[in-house]
């Protein structure tokens, strides 16, 4: 169970210690009470408070003074002013020193619960929001020390603080949407939200319900008010992956949205204005889309003001030593793991390997290795037999040694064979000629791990 959140009263008046003391312990809140400023800072300096109960008039610093101190420690609480001679000038100072609000003598016990209880809120989504964009930074770093993908990062950094429409292209796993993420990091609009439409995943039927929100009733299965995503972005970006999938319809009333900032609810007159950054991504080439009617021209140049390419990883094949040791640190944390390493033959394999997957792939087959590997150090032998139907294109030989490509060709044989008998043992083991104990020992030898 977590601690009771700690309030710090400040009050002269003993009176008053007494009863919010009383009133905020009812509500199983821990309480301490002083009766000056500098007892306040005190503590303050040597034990951690969530709200401060600061009165304005105090013998010695007065309340001012003192707010302007805790304002200025390293994590200030949520200070909430009392003062018995309240003026506007008072409270518009108080609010502008940073305190969370300010109640006038005599007190509203309810009113004090209340406002404790905000200040408690808004700040545990402060730090909710700090924690995240922390985790974002680091989840959402552009990886790869590629001409093109320091061209890209540069890109980013010139246009996200603009509000600029932007249009990304790149093939299917190439992490479009990681870039759209980074724009929104590093724009002016990052405290408001990120809201994702993926445009091929939604039905036709439903796609302007999603985008624009409907009334009750609007249509069958229209139980309930919903808001749709351009509201919930008002402020922030809007992501909308896939947009060469929308259908035409849906285009003419997305178009409408960006040269207007308004729309209706599906089912509704009301007319909502927003104020949304819009960026689209698409793997396919909306030229030819537009050419064969199948997307709007208008549209297409109202999103690409500012257009993205994100390479496929065949082309930036120098980024995947570099994406393949991030991932094998990211997933050996995440799996409570010594993190694992590739061996100089694997990494060539890695590198050999065409990646129709594009990043995406990369980064499963890591998180499957570091999951199943027994080893700290990836040979060869560990990898599994798609890699090796890859390489085996290649006019080069990816093994530096005869037992690498027997142990390798080796792994990808018994694999197979052990597919084919849905990992039924004895029938694998009989199929190859060997005992199952003689298949076992292979298995662990070439690293194969039994499914769950």
């Amino acid at each position: 169970m977590s601690a009771s959140p700690k309030i710090l009263i400040v009050d002269d008046e003993a009176g008053i210690r007494e009863s919010l003391s009383s009133i905020l312990r009812d509500e199983r809140y821990s309480v301490e009470a002083v009766e000056s400023a500098e007892l306040a800072l005190e503590r303050l300096a040597s034990s951690s408070v969530e709200v401060v109960l600061l009165d304005v008039w105090l013998p010695g610093m007065d309340g001012m003074e003192a707010l302007s101190r805790i304002q200025s420690l390293p994590q200030p609480p949520s200070v909430i002013i009392i003062s018995g001679h309240g003026t506007i000038e008072t409270a518009v100072r108080a609010t502008k020193l940073g305190a969370f609000d300010f109640i006038e003598k005599p007190l509203s016990l309810e009113r004090i619960i209340v406002l404790v209880r905000n200040a408690i809120e808004q700040r545990r989504l402060q730090e909710e929001n700090q924690l995240l964009h922390s985790e974002l930074g680091h989840r959402y770093r552009i990886v790869g020390d590629s001409v093109p993908m320091k061209a890209l990062r540069q890109q980013i950094a010139v246009t996200a603080p603009t509000n600029g429409r932007v249009l990304i292209y790149g093939e299917s796993g190439t992490g479009k949407e990681l870039v759209a993420r980074s724009l929104h990091a590093a724009s002016l609009r990052n405290k408001a939200f990120f809201v994702e439409v993926n445009c091929a995943a939604i039905p036709e039927e439903l796609i302007e319900s999603e985008l624009f929100g409907h009334v009750k009733g609007s249509f069958t299965g229209a139980s309930e008010d919903k808001i749709g995503k351009f509201a919930k972005a008002d402020g922030g970006t809007l992501f909308l992956d896939e947009v060469g999938d929308m259908s035409l319809r849906t285009q003419s009333k997305v178009l409408r949205v960006l040269e207007e900032q308004r729309f209706e609810r599906v089912g509704s007159n009301q007319t909502l204005h927003v104020d949304v950054r819009v960026i689209a991504a698409t793997n396919k080439n909306l030229e030819q889309e537009i050419a064969r009617g199948a997307f709007r021209q208008d549209l297409f140049y109202r999103l690409n003001v500012i257009p993205f390419f994100v390479p496929p990883l065949r082309d930036r094949k120098e980024d995947v030593p570099v994406l393949a040791r991030y991932f094998l640190a990211e997933f050996s944390s995440e799996y409570g793991k010594k993190t694992r390493e590739l061996t100089e033959g694997a990494m060539e394999i890695l590198l050999r390997y065409p990646w129709p997957g594009n990043v995406r792939e990369l980064r499963n087959l890591v998180e499957r290795l570091v999951i199943v590997c027994p080893q700290a150090r990836i040979e060869p032998h560990h990898l599994p037999p798609e890699l090796f139907r890859g390489v085996a294109e290649s006019p080069q030989q990816p093994y530096s040694t005869l037992h690498e490509a027997r142990s390798a060709y080796e792994r990808e044989f018994i694999l197979r064979k052990l597919q084919e008998h849905r990992w039924n043992m004895t029938q694998t083991a009989s199929a190859l000629g060997l005992e199952r104990s003689h298949l076992y020992r292979k298995m662990k030898s070439l690293g194969i791990a039994a499914p769950e």
